[in-house]
């Protein structure tokens, strides 16, 4: 009996070990992930081949416009590198499979030809790379149409976001026949050293970026945020850690309203304390959809009532919910709270909350376990920009808009007025 050599990074050796529905690898640049699975998925098409099993090899991605934009060539390199199966397979300029015409590859993009996909028979493996980008939708659609006896779901991709799709259906609630493994460039025994040259490039040129594209960690920062290069310099200076409150001085609480429709943009909140030149960010909170009720609970929960804390509110904290015939000010303020509602900034708020917010940035100290959230959402917090004409449109508004609005207002709610002097806000306990 002839054994064939296969050679791969020794984490996917233990991935493709046994019986498994899906097979999942995630990690940074440099990996291996892509060519071992491209390996593979010749490895697997041989072996059903060599069992007279016909069907296909699903090669998908959440887009792909274009054979240029898929994996083919990562395939076809990967069977001409291996003697034992180049015979094995026909390669052309569009197509790949095997030699007896059992098994054929197809490319797809999920996103645009989900319909076409559930209509192809007999797909023995589907492997998805760049899985990250993958709505909630694709999955729900594909996982079906992959039903053959004995068929295999792979996943590879680099992570990004707690809140994607992919790492909440594979990471997070994974399913229970599925093998998983973080693969990094120190897994890969033939890393190259054009590699690692762009490697240590990146660790000390891009810091901020560094653990996501090369160790697999999720996006903290994106390139370009207001407050990428602020946030860096907060981890590095060491004001991202444990931080403690002052037991003598009151909390201050800053708002971004949301609303409580199914659809509703998402209610922030920070907790701070203003400690002489120090503002200390002790605790963040997020929610969509939820009565003011919801967020009250969480603050004296928390210990953040009416008798320790005041609030701050935006312009809108005065308009009455769509949904509950109510203002958050007025809510707030019937239960208690000293509650302030800030003066409409006017034209240019947004950008005067975020140059308030960069000025005071030294000063604050976040602490690490409770404002994760908030903090993902300021190093995300960037420019639109039209890319036809090169010019800036103001804040992009996505899930990081609440979070960032709500320090905004915090920093603006701390700037001194015209005269000179610190505006206080502080509430009146008795």
């Amino acid at each position: 009996m002839t054994t064939a050599k296969v050679e791969l990074p020794p984490k996917l050796v233990r991935l493709f070990s046994g019986e498994a529905r899906y097979r999942i690898a995630y990690g940074g640049r440099g990996s291996g992930k892509t060519r071992g699975f491209a390996l593979m998925t010749a490895v697997k098409a041989y072996q059903f081949a060599q069992q007279g099993t016909s069907g296909v090899v699903l090669c998908g991605r959440e887009h792909l416009n274009s054979l240029d934009e898929s994996s083919m060539e990562e395939i076809k390199q990967s069977i001409r590198s291996t003697p034992w199966l180049l015979p094995h397979f026909e390669i052309g300029e569009k197509f790949i499979r095997t030699r007896d015409h059992r098994v054929s590859y197809v490319f797809a993009g999920l996103r645009h030809n989900l319909d076409s996909i559930k209509s192809k028979s007999r797909i023995l493996l589907a492997w998805v790379d760049e899985a990250e980008a993958v709505s909630d939708k694709a999955w729900l659609k594909l996982i079906p149409t992959v039903r053959e006896e004995g068929s295999e779901i792979w996943i590879s991709y680099n992570p990004e976001r707690e809140t994607s799709a992919t790492h909440k259906r594979f990471r997070e609630d994974p399913p229970e026949d599925s093998v998983a493994a973080e693969v990094n460039w120190r897994d890969n025994p033939w890393f190259p050293k054009v590699l690692e040259q762009e490697r240590i490039e990146d660790k000390k040129k891009r810091p901020d970026q560094y653990d996501h594209i090369w160790e697999g960690d999720f996006v903290s920062v994106v390139e370009g945020a207001y407050y990428a290069d602020l946030l860096t310099q907060a981890r590095l200076d060491g004001r991202i850690g444990k931080v403690m409150p002052d037991p003598y001085l009151p909390y201050r609480i800053f708002i971004d309203i949301g609303g409580t429709g199914a659809k509703s943009d998402a209610f922030a909140m920070w907790i701070a304390q203003f400690v002489s030149r120090e503002i200390r960010v002790l605790d963040y909170y997020e929610a969509v959809g939820q009565p003011v009720g919801t967020h009250l609970a969480w603050l004296r929960a928390k210990g953040y009532d009416e008798k320790a804390a005041s609030v701050w509110l935006p312009h809108d904290g005065a308009t009455h919910d769509r949904v509950h015939d109510v203002s958050y000010e007025s809510a707030f303020r019937g239960v208690g709270y000293k509650t302030t509602v800030v003066p409409n900034q006017g034209k240019g708020a947004a950008s005067a909350r975020i140059e308030a917010l960069r000025r005071l940035f030294p000063m604050i100290w976040f602490n690490e376990s409770t404002t994760k959230g908030g903090r993902d959402a300021l190093g995300w917090y960037h420019e639109k920009i039209d890319e036809r004409r090169g010019i800036g449109l103001g804040p992009e508004h996505d899930f990081s808009s609440h979070g960032s609005d709500a320090a905004g207002l915090m920093a603006v709610a701390y700037e001194p007025p015209r005269g000179g002097e610190k505006e206080s806000f502080e509430p009146d306990f008795e």
